[in-house]
């Protein structure tokens, strides 16, 4: 399970919200990577995610987007824990 905090302002970079003006939420990319790239090898995976959260100005570490690579290469839900500042 991975965990982000990010700014309360910020947090459209993260969730797909129709009123938001912001053009790449983390949400939506990584729900149409988990579509499309299930079964994947995870380094095809990573770094697809890795631009989708630099798209979405989010900070996750290696270690999290490896292990939201593993979770759509495998099938496995991925529960992301958000603090919001």
């Amino acid at each position: 399970m991975g965990e982000i905090s990010i700014e309360r302002q910020h947090l459209d970079h993260l969730l797909a919200d129709s009123a938001s003006t912001y053009g790449a939420p983390y949400q939506r990319a990584f729900a149409e990577l988990a579509e499309v790239h299930r079964g994947r090898p995870v380094a095809e995976i990573l770094p697809l995610l890795r631009r989708a959260a630099d798209q979405a100005l989010l900070g996750f570490t290696d270690a999290d987007l490896r292990e939201q690579a593993q979770a759509i290469s495998t099938g496995e839900p991925y529960v992301l824990r958000v603090t919001v500042a």
